[in-house]
């Protein structure tokens, strides 16, 4: 209520400003005339009505509100010496100086200042003053166009930093549905094969299924909610379709085990993952999809800085899923060496298996490599990619171990 107050105040106090101006400037010319001409004085009054009420519109047309301020300023710096500032066009150059750019400003400003001097000949009292009030419409000038460029130079990195933000929820999204779906296809294609002969094979598989998923709302929530609020996307969702009526035979048990598992479903958010958790959230559902794996970490993965083990994580999800998608069966090795300065990764898929059900390749859009770059990049890092021999693939990253970048 009270904010309400204050904003109405002073839109009336803006919407006032003019007329308040018009009525001094009226004054000022009745108060300081030199010439007792009724023509002088009525035509030196309009043209003060006219400065003071056309900065009304200062702010939606600043460039036309500076020329009629400019004219009519005319006659009042003229006949009326004693006010010796053109206040009319000093708010005018404020105004359009905060909203357009040099090109416009300058020669606004110009135009003031020749505005100023025209006192000059018309007082030999007022000569010595006329320099300060050149000086004055310089300084309006400078602050104005400060001002505008500071608020610029916010803007712009707003800008910038939402197309930083939106660039890495597309990455972040990335990975995690890649990751995930490709799992998710790769065992529900391995419980097909098996579903007659091995029925408990199966079950395994769709239970791993069950769980990749969960993974996935997880962290999907927490890629597109602030935090476990009810207004939360996820939650909005989840709560619109677990109120959904049944249709049809055969739904109402699918709803009602939703309902009784939903609170598990959009559990409060969990931590950002970090390096510790590199088998059981990554390699344990990828080598349940069929994926042999082979880990090796040398040095002290908790030492290294959230952001950069959060990129990492990453990039070895998103190597690891690229081979379950593109490799064809092949076998991966992961390689972590942690040194006091850099951590490096190395993912290959070198090893391919000779037995065994392989994992079907999977179709991709082609931008892992390109995130998994920019995740690099954005730490300090670098990363490089390329095939070995005539069947293998190697990404190889290096990571600064410590890094400021928080993501």
């Amino acid at each position: 209520m009270l904010n309400r107050v204050l904003l109405g105040v002073v839109r009336l106090a803006d919407a006032a400003f003019p007329l308040v101006l018009a009525l001094f400037l009226m004054s000022l010319v009745e108060w300081s005339t030199t010439d007792n001409s009724s023509a002088v004085r009525w035509g030196t009054a309009l043209a003060a009505m006219v400065a003071g009420l056309s900065l009304y519109k200062r702010r939606t047309y600043p460039v036309q509100v500076m020329v009629a301020n400019l004219v009519a300023g005319v006659p009042l710096q003229l006949h009326a010496p004693e006010g010796l500032f053109p206040w009319g066009a000093l708010v005018a150059l404020w105004a359009l100086s905060a909203r357009r750019p040099v090109v416009y400003s300058l020669p606004a400003l110009a135009g003031v200042v020749g505005l100023t001097l025209l006192v000059m000949p018309q007082s030999v009292f007022l000569r010595e003053d006329v320099e300060f009030a050149v000086i004055v419409a310089v300084a309006v000038w400078a602050v104005s166009w400060g001002m505008r460029s500071h608020r610029l130079m916010i803007e712009q990195a707003v800008a910038r930093q939402a197309v930083e933000d939106q660039s890495r929820l597309a990455r972040d999204i990335h990975d995690v549905i890649a990751h995930s779906v490709s799992v998710i296809v790769v065992q529900a294609a391995a419980a097909d094969d098996v579903f007659d002969r091995r029925p408990e094979r199966a079950r395994e598989a769709l239970r791993s299924i069950e769980a990749t998923g969960r993974d996935a709302l997880t962290e999907l929530r927490r890629l597109l909610a602030a935090g476990p609020g009810p207004s939360s996307p996820v939650n909005s969702a989840v709560n619109s379709a677990a109120a959904e009526p049944s249709q049809g035979p055969g739904r109402p048990w699918v709803f009602r085990r939703f309902q009784e598992q939903g609170a598990e479903a959009v559990k409060p958010l969990a931590p950002q993952p970090t390096l510790a958790r590199l088998r059981p959230d990554i390699i344990s559902p990828l080598e349940a999809a069929g994926l042999e794996i082979d880990l090796a970490v040398d040095g002290d993965v908790d030492g290294l800085s959230l952001g950069v083990q959060l990129t990492a994580f990453r990039i070895v999800q998103e190597a690891l899923t690229n081979v379950l998608r593109h490799g064809g069966g092949a076998g991966a090795q992961v390689r972590l060496d942690v040194g006091d300065k850099e951590l490096s990764i190395v993912v290959e898929n070198v090893c391919r298996r000779l037995d065994g059900v392989r994992p079907p390749g999977i179709a991709g859009a082609g931008r892992g490599l390109q995130g998994m770059r920019e995740r690099a990049a954005l730490v300090g890092g670098v990363l490089e990619a390329g095939a070995v021999g005539d069947e293998g693939f190697r990404v190889v990253a290096r990571l600064p171990a410590h890094s400021a970048v928080r993501l």
